[in-house]
């Protein structure tokens, strides 16, 4: 509680980092904690008022059915974060007396998870694939504290309610957290504890995690570690310049390919029920399979692997492990040719949909291994990429962006950052698709969004999630790397290749000086965890600097990347 009354904003409501602007769901669950301790009204009465004066300026009041018809707003039809928000206000009191304040929350369809999984993408469930812990749980309490007036609905759900707690301890990882997420474990623990589960295998286990992972200054991390993504990020960004080769040694080499090896998931995931081959963003028992880590862990094997001049560590168990992760991500492919980060055919709520900046990340990682699969596979690989390309056109916005799913600005219009999400397209490549045809239409693709980029650059050198924004390490880094991919392939959209040049020049010099000669690198919150809560990650602006000036300093190194005119100025 002194944690969160010393980081309170200044308008009296809170953001979800320590940067962030203030929030309507944020302010009211800081709201709700503070509310849950009758000591908190002696200790912090100023953060107190000013948080109701924020929220009642916001909502128009703090009573149960203002908060929670804006609460409910702005998530619409996906319950993932709005049931869980209004649960807390309910437990701790916030909204009044027991029963009238569950009015306001949503019920569950809590019995939907005694169904065999194979059902789960046809039933059009509130929730994203990913909160089945939170369906389960609050479902229950919801039922508990304010049961249907359906008879048949009721005497279904007093039969079905062992059995999914079942389930719920059967998906619960050995580390207590679900997903290694605070807080879609807190949600869990709080709402068994309240209908007389305290003692409940899975409270016990995710209140010993939440202990667990408690920060000595008092807060908590939305997640436990992103061990295994910001590994492969890193290995990746040494590779741009091929200095995977020179920094690292061969050892070192060797034991990231055995520790990569090692987190690959090899039996059927017990939570998703994913097929074996994928990785997830962590070494932890709590992470899930997914394909934005499946493709970043596939890149980084291929590279670590070809280091050698001869290329013979590609064999045995890493062209085995290699041969799996991609037949996952091919396996994962939705209808519609895109990638989703979990589940296949998880399609109506937007978390679950297929989205561009994954979409291209798998194509990358299909690219780098299709010559080095069996035929079978390769042929497969040669369709999903076509497909999935032919996706990428069609996902373009009209002004030459594409919007990621997993990342945002907080300043950027709608919060969205198409910087991060044109980047990351572009770096797919070009090449992919024959000149004629669908490749037109995707070369004409990737013109126009080298265009917006360059549009997008701020008069200092630098950018931000979208034009006019202030510019970040992170989303600079970004770009400078994708322009410079463009140059290498000797693409710019533009008769006047300078212009492309120029704009590289500029992010570079912009980078240098704002990370003080690479010695200063401040993290904007640009991550997006799940239910779209921010974060900032303090290796990003490292790591993203890192390939960018490698991949700048590789294309201008080499002047026959270049048209000649551009190589001889």
């Amino acid at each position: 509680m002194a944690w969160l009354a010393e980081h309170q904003n200044a308008d009296g409501g809170w953001g979800d980092t320590v940067d962030s602007p203030s929030n309507i769901s944020t302010t009211t669950l800081c709201w709700a904690a503070l509310s849950t301790d009758a000591s908190a009204a002696r200790l912090y009465p100023a953060a107190i008022e000013g948080t109701e004066s924020w929220l009642s300026a916001r909502a128009g009041g703090v009573d149960a059915s203002r908060l929670a018809s804006a609460i409910s707003d702005r998530y619409g039809k996906d319950r993932t974060f709005s049931v869980p928000i209004l649960t807390m206000c309910a437990l701790s009191g916030s909204f009044g007396r027991r029963r009238f304040a569950w009015g306001r929350v949503p019920p569950l369809p809590f019995e939907l998870a005694a169904l065999p999984h194979r059902l789960f993408r046809w039933m059009g469930l509130p929730v994203v694939s990913y909160a089945m812990p939170a369906l389960i749980a609050i479902g229950q309490a919801r039922h508990h504290h304010r049961p249907t007036r359906n008879p048949l609905t009721s005497c279904l759900r007093a039969m079905v309610r062992e059995r999914t707690l079942k389930v719920l301890e059967a998906i619960q990882p050995d580390s207590g957290g679900f997903i290694e997420a605070i807080p879609l474990t807190s949600f869990v623990v709080m709402s068994l504890a309240s209908i007389g589960r305290a003692d409940h295998a899975v409270t016990r286990k995710g209140a010993a995690f939440l202990i667990g992972a408690a920060r000595s200054d008092g807060s908590w991390p939305i997640d436990s570690n992103l061990a295994t993504w910001l590994t492969t990020l890193s290995v990746n960004a040494l590779a741009e310049g091929n200095a995977a080769g020179s920094v690292l040694s061969v050892d070192k080499r060797a034991g990231l390919i055995e520790w990569l090896l090692d987190q690959q998931h090899r039996v059927e995931h017990p939570y998703t029920h994913a097929a074996p081959g994928g990785w997830g963003w962590t070494d932890l028992a709590g992470g899930v399979p997914d394909a934005d880590d499946t493709a970043g862990a596939l890149l980084a094997l291929r590279r670590l692997a070809t280091a050698e001049k001869d290329g013979g560590l590609l064999t045995g168990k890493i062209k085995q492990a290699g041969e799996a992760g991609v037949r996952w991500l091919l396996d994962l492919q939705n209808r519609d040719g895109g990638i989703p980060t979990f589940c296949k055919g998880w399609g109506r709520l937007p978390f679950d949909r297929s989205c561009p900046d994954l979409t291209a990340h798998a194509l990358r990682a299909w690219r780098a291994w299709q010559p080095h699969v069996g035929r079978e596979l390769r042929a497969r690989v040669v369709h999903a990429a076509a497909r999935a390309v032919r996706y990428l056109v069609r996902a373009q916005r009209a002004d030459g962006t594409w919007v990621p799913l997993w990342f945002g600005n907080q300043h950027a219009p709608d919060q969205e950052n198409p910087l991060y999400g044109t980047t990351r397209v572009l770096r797919a490549g070009s090449g992919v698709l024959p000149a004629s045809g669908p490749g037109q239409a995707w070369s004409r693709a990737r013109q126009r969004a080298i265009e917006w980029v360059l549009h997008a650059q701020n008069k200092c050198g630098g950018w931000g999630g979208a034009a006019g924004v202030d510019a970040t390490i992170e989303e600079t880094a970004l770009a400078v790397e994708a322009l410079a991919d463009c140059c290498a392939c000797a693409e710019s959209g533009h008769a006047d290749f300078g212009q492309v040049l120029d704009a590289l020049g500029r992010g570079t010099a912009w980078l240098a000086e704002r990370t003080a000669g690479g010695t200063q690198f401040d993290p904007a919150p640009i991550g997006l965890y799940f239910a779209k809560l921010w974060y900032f990650e303090c290796l990003y602006p490292v790591i993203f600097t890192v390939a960018a000036l490698e991949r700048a300093r590789r294309v201008l190194a080499q002047p026959a990347h270049l048209p000649d005119a551009v190589a001889a100025g």
